[in-house]
């Protein structure tokens, strides 16, 4: 398997393993294909990974800005983040979600946030911090991941693609 650089003929199947691997879930809002759109559009995807095994496109990682208090303080959102089924649980998240926090700190990122299962991002260093929040979830379930310098402290704000309906 290999990882590497979103392409632009990607994007169709991006857009529909991401649908698969959230199709049924709990937690989905069904938007999450046009999220990755609606970034991508915006210009804001600025690091879309894809896992690809034999020619075929098997999972997809986006990272894009995010503002603290309306703030570009050098951090960014993790996600959405997605594996085709029958590759699930197989370890080819955990090596898109590795792949990108590295390029991203290697890019002068200054750090990274995550909204989902603590029990899954904490293996990658991501934990709580009630100084940085995201409005309208847990706080367990929203957390940071600092690579450089201090934490801000505020309410976190994720690209406007995220708040589609």
């Amino acid at each position: 398997m290999i990882i590497r650089l979103e392409e632009a003929a990607d994007a169709e199947a991006i857009c529909h393993i991401t649908q698969q691997a959230f199709d049924g879930a709990a937690h989905s809002s069904g938007t999450e294909g046009a999220i990755i759109d609606g970034l991508r559009a915006a210009g804001t995807l600025t690091l879309s990974l894809v896992a690809e095994k034999d020619g075929e496109i098997v999972g997809h990682v986006a990272f894009s800005p995010v503002t603290v208090d309306g703030r570009d303080v050098g951090w960014f959102g993790l996600g959405p983040i997605s594996v085709k089924p029958g590759f699930q649980r197989s370890g080819t998240g955990g090596r898109l979600i590795r792949e990108g926090l590295a390029r991203l700190r290697s890019d002068g990122a200054k750090g990274c946030v995550v909204l989902g299962d603590p029990g899954y991002y904490h293996r990658f260093g991501f934990e709580t911090d009630p100084a940085m929040t995201f409005e309208g979830v847990p706080p367990e379930y929203f957390m940071v991941l600092p690579f450089i310098g201090s934490r801000p402290t505020g309410q976190v704000t994720y690209q406007p693609a995220f708040y589609l309906t």
